[in-house]
This record gives C-alpha cells, structure tokens and sequence, in this order.
C-alpha cells in the first residue's frame, strides 16, 4: 500500500505542490516552518478523521487562498481526494475515482498511522487523546469500525438532548435510540478487543528491542451484550440528565500503557521511554496490518529522529525496511537518516521550502 502520486492545492503554506513517491522511504527535510509537517497532514486526511493536528477545514486552507483547500493522491490505478470548497469551509468532501463518496469509504482504500511530537503528551492527558489513537489503530484493520463509531456518536448526541430537554422523557423514543446505540456499540468493543488481543501477541511476539515495549490494555469497555447496554443506559437516565451528557458507554473507554520491562505505568516513565513505547506500538501495529490484511499501512513520522541516537535511527530504519510500508518522515536535516542506506535504493530526499517541494 503506497502512494503513487501527491497533489496540494491551498493546504496550509502550499499553493500548490505535487510529486510522485518513488521509494519505501519519502523523506521531507527542511527548516522548521517550511512545511514538512503540512505534507504528512495533508497525507492523513487521506483516511476518516480529523487528521493528525486535529484541526478544522477552515484552519487547514491556505491563509491567502481561496478559502477552500484540496488534497489529491493516486494508489496504483486509483484517485482519492479530499478537500472543501471556498463557500463551505466546515464541509469536507471526498472523492474516489472521480465519483463523490463517503469519508468512511476512504477507510476501505487506505491505513494510515502516525506519530508526531504532540503525541509525547498521550500518557499524561485524558482518556479521550488514548482512545483516538485506539481507534486509528482499530479502523487500519477494520475500515467498518468508522461507521459503527460515527453511528455511535450521533444516536449518543440524540440521547443526550432527550434526557436533558425540558418535560417528561419520551420512554418509546429513548429505548428506540438506546437500541441504536447498542447495536453499534457492540460493534465498537468487539472490534477494539479483537485488536488489542491481536496487538499484544504482536508486541509479546517482537521480543527484545533496542525500544521499550510496553504492555496494554484496555479499561471502561467490557464488551457487554446488547441487551446489557440498553438496560444499563436505562437504568441511568436521571444520572445521565443530571450530568448532561451519557456516563457510561464505548465512548469512555481508555488505553492504559505499561513499561513491559519495568511495570511502570506510561505516565511515570521517561520522555525518552514514553517515546520509544509508541514507537514500539506503531511498529507493532503495522507487522500487524501487514500480517493480517497482506498489506502493510503508510506510515508517518514526523520528527522521529532527532529524537534518537544513531545507532536507535539504524534500528528503527532497519525494522520499517522489513515490514515493508511506506514511510514519510519529517527533519530539519538530512543527515539525520543516513543510517536508511544508498539514497537512490531505499529514500526519496525531498526539501521543503516556503511551501515548495524541491523534488
């Protein structure tokens, strides 16, 4: 699975770039606020979500540009895009082969996971940062697993405006929509214990690594039956109008890390530990992917490895050689990758300029 072409137009400080990937590894390089960062954005709204800086549409069009950004790419024979129009900031299109379609169906032609400086706060902010990277990691192997999640969400908002109207609750209504949201929250746990079950023997299975390799698991999402659900969302209607909001469900469930080595708890180990325990992961994830779907997922990286010694930068360019996806990765210098190999075999070395790419 790997990108054959990428085209953007108005996307943050590019008015227009566009290059075609020709190695395993595509290495971005250039000063900081040159726009590498912008590249592997760009390449991540290519799948469901928000993306990897989480920002709206309207933040994402370029400053002194229309108003509207587009992001296009081929895989092998096929086109995928996304982008929104200048008159309509917030609404976010896509199409596949020319035809409009869904943002889900994107999930169906492309995985993509990430890891990128923001992420060394995961272990030591709330649940909800936990769960979406959870999710990306679930949705890479089950595309269906982003229906099932926005399905969730929008009877969940239902509900939450049933129980805190003003007047008598409408019981019919209520268990029609808690019905809703136990046929798909059924799906959302099988789905993510499925994953991690599969992910620990993955991370058990890499043994000793030059990386810390942590234990997970997963807390507040029992895979109860449906049956289970709608009664326990019955039974806390008056709780739940107090609170404002629904207090027990898929949507509060957390992913807890675990120093393997050490049984340290994530959020008390070392910048450096932290680091390499989300590298494990990610490597993990995509052996996984590999493994299960005959496909490995895109990879991108974003200023990994400054963060690493040279001998820790050969290791880790060694074992994303092995599992074969294609890697994106961000530096100030190019030097810093020069533990991948023969640049003309193994990398493309792209510099970023004042939104310019320097093929």
């Amino acid at each position: 699975m790997a990108l054959t072409r990428l085209s953007l137009t108005d996307f943050r400080n590019h008015s227009a770039a566009s290059f075609r990937p020709g190695r395993q590894f595509v290495v971005l390089h250039g000063a900081n606020g040159a726009g590498k960062t912008n590249v592997l954005e760009a390449v991540s709204l290519l799948v469901p979500g928000r993306g990897l800086r989480r920002a709206s549409m309207a933040e994402i069009a370029r400053s002194d540009g229309t108003g509207g950004f587009a992001v296009a790419a081929e895989i092998e024979d096929i086109a995928i895009g996304t982008g929104v129009d200048a008159g309509t900031p917030e609404r976010r299109k896509v199409r596949i082969n020319g035809a409009n379609a869904s943002i889900n169906a994107l999930a169906e032609w492309l995985s993509i996971v990430w890891l990128t400086p923001a992420m060394d706060r995961l272990f030591a902010e709330g649940a909800g940062g936990r769960r979406r990277f959870l999710d990306r990691l679930v949705l890479a192997l089950e595309p269906a697993h982003a229906r099932y999640s926005n399905r969730y969400d929008l009877a969940m908002r239902q509900r939450n405006k049933l129980i805190t109207a003003d007047g008598p609750m409408d019981i019919m209504w209520l268990d029609a929509i808690e019905a809703q949201m136990a046929e798909n929250a059924a799906a959302i746990q099988s789905a993510r214990a499925r994953m991690m079950e599969r992910l620990s023997y993955q991370l058990d299975a890499s043994g000793q690594s030059v990386f810390a390799v942590p234990k997970i698991e997963l807390l507040n999402d029992s895979a109860a039956s449906r049956q289970q659900l709608c009664d326990a969302w019955r039974a806390s209607r008056k709780r739940d109008a107090a609170a404002g909001r629904t207090l027990t469900g898929p949507h509060r469930a957390d992913m807890i890390f675990a120093h393997n080595g050490t049984g340290a708890p994530a959020a008390r180990c070392s910048t450096g530990e932290q680091k390499a325990l989300l590298l494990s992961t990610i490597l993990a994830h995509a052996e996984l992917v590999a493994d299960l779907n005959g496909q490995s997922p895109l990879i991108l990286l974003d200023e990994v490895a400054a963060h690493l010694d040279p001998s820790r930068r050969a290791a880790l360019f060694g074992r994303l050689a092995a599992i074969g996806s294609q890697v994106w990765m961000t530096g100030t210098e190019a030097s810093l990758f020069s533990e991948i190999g023969s640049c003309n075999e193994a990398a493309q070395f792209i510099e970023v300029a004042g939104g310019q790419l320097l093929v």
